[in-house]
């Protein structure tokens, strides 16, 4: 509103104006602080959150340990009955310690839940009769008592007890998983709460602090009286624009800078895994070349290539923008070069690959690399006996159905018709357990002019999968 003649106020309108405008006030800043208690209560939320999860992670971390010190304690005590081999009972007590210390830590991270605590002792108390199990074994084979260790084992007892030991751990762990997804439902749900607290009090805030605006803006049109005054608005209007625009400019910049550092850590992350893998390698082929044992030589250096495997994938791995993703074609060609660089047994076979550029998410192309490298070992191991040469061909492509499915093909000496197709092997098992998580069955089959076939259908990778990679 223009005002042409000299502007007066009376004594009441003013004060009454000044009164509204402290009361918008106040309650504008009463509601930004109702907003910034909110925000403390959802940090402190999150907070508990990433607690719980931390805590969930231990006891399950300290009951998978507790579950392989059991089988590697197990493992010893079968191959010191076996063998009478003195180097078993070493690992065996280091694992039986290993035992005690877990149990120990377990009790002490969830002795404020009875429910577990009740299931700790009773694992504790499998454990006791476990190793007294075993312990008496080991006792009378030092004895020279093979009857008595035999008759001890073929009772089953031991193996009921390791079979009641690992469900009582699964559901221990399960009962973990189950309290951590209740809680952070309820969590979740208070943090919606706060959520449209904190959307509602910013918006009652900006609501009033919108009013405030248009009064101000209402006082000063009626006090403007040049169209000078109305430019220098204008300015100082687009100056703020500008600030603003600069300063979008400079977070966006901010934030792909954060970006390049989180993938830069998660690679950096990935090749440690892959070095400290490779390490375990290497400290199994010096283990390798001490042992006298051919059948120990043969364990260890299937047990070596595995975790050189595993090594090369971690290493390899090189995720997309996304940070979650990584395209197949050029993960397994890295990894099928690596596999030709190192292994000993390759020199003599050439190694192709042909892959589609199939997208899968980076836990699942590490599965995927460690599938390969196992179905190639084995070829290298088997097909290919006193330096023979030949050719291994790998493949990933989608079938007719669009199943994703894995293929490698050698031109070795095959199986012998007293072989099954379907072996029991560790190899074979590993392959199958692999090939598994992907909903797959892998299949075998001779090949009319020699060699071996194997294909894995990966119907599975399709629900972590997207479309090709342009």
């Amino acid at each position: 509103m223009n005002i042409t003649g000299p502007i007066s106020y009376r004594p009441d309108v003013t004060s009454r104006r000044r009164l509204l405008h402290g009361l918008a006030v106040f309650v504008s800043l009463a509601l930004v602080m109702l907003a910034a208690l909110a925000a403390l209560i959802l940090v402190e939320g999150i907070n508990r959150q990433i607690n719980d999860v931390l805590h969930t992670y231990e006891v399950r971390n300290q009951a998978r340990e507790l579950t392989i010190a059991l089988s590697e304690a197990e493992s010893s005590e079968r191959g010191f009955l076996l063998t009478r081999d003195q180097t078993y009972l070493e690992p065996y007590r280091r694992s039986a310690a290993s035992m005690g210390t877990r149990l120990l830590s377990l009790t002490s991270i969830i002795q404020d839940d009875p429910a577990q605590a009740a299931r700790v002792r009773s694992i504790a108390a499998g454990v006791a009769a476990r190793t007294e199990e075993m312990a008496r074994t080991i006792e009378l084979v030092e004895a020279q008592r093979m009857g008595e260790a035999r008759t001890l084992i073929e009772t089953g007892e031991g193996e009921r007890l390791m079979d009641s030991l690992r469900s009582m751990l699964g559901q221990f762990i399960t009962e973990e998983n189950q309290k951590l997804f209740e809680r952070n439902q309820q969590i979740d749900e208070s943090r919606r709460w706060l959520v449209g607290a904190i959307i509602a009090a910013l918006a009652g805030a900006v609501l009033l602090a919108y009013m405030l605006f248009i009064r101000a803006q209402r006082e000063m049109r009626s006090l403007a009286r040049s169209k000078d005054q109305l430019a220098s608005e204008n300015e100082v209007l687009e100056a703020h624009v500008l600030d603003r625009t600069q300063a979008l400019e400079e977070a966006r910049a901010h934030a792909e800078r954060e970006r390049q550092r989180v993938e830069a850590l998660l690679q950096d992350a990935n090749h440690r895994i892959g070095n400290s893998l490779a390490t375990v390698s290497s400290l199994l082929g010096l283990q390798l070349l001490r042992s006298k044992s051919e059948e120990v030589r043969a364990a260890l250096e299937a047990a070596r290539s595995r975790v050189h495997a595993i090594a090369s994938a971690h290493r390899r791995l090189r995720l997309g923008d996304d940070l979650e993703t990584a395209s197949a074609d050029e993960f397994l060609e890295a990894v099928l070069e690596d596999i030709a660089s190192t292994a000993t047994d390759a020199k003599a076979v050439s190694m192709v690959g042909r892959f589609e550029p199939i997208v899968v998410s980076a836990r699942d192309a590490t599965t995927l690399g460690i599938l390969v490298g196992e179905l190639v070992t084995n070829a290298l191991k088997h097909a290919f006996p006193d330096g023979r040469s030949g050719t291994i061909e790998v493949t990933l492509n989608r079938d007719a159905s669009g199943v994703p499915t894995l293929s490698v093909v050698d031109d070795g000496v095959g199986l012998a018709e007293a072989h099954g197709l379907d072996e029991s092997g560790l190899g074979s098992v590993i392959v199958k357990q692999l090939a598994s998580q992907f909903g797959g069955q892998p299949q075998y089959e001779r090949r009319a002019k020699g060699g071996l076939s194997v294909s894995v259908p990966l119907p599975g990778i399709e629900a972590v999968s997207h479309t090709a990679v342009e």
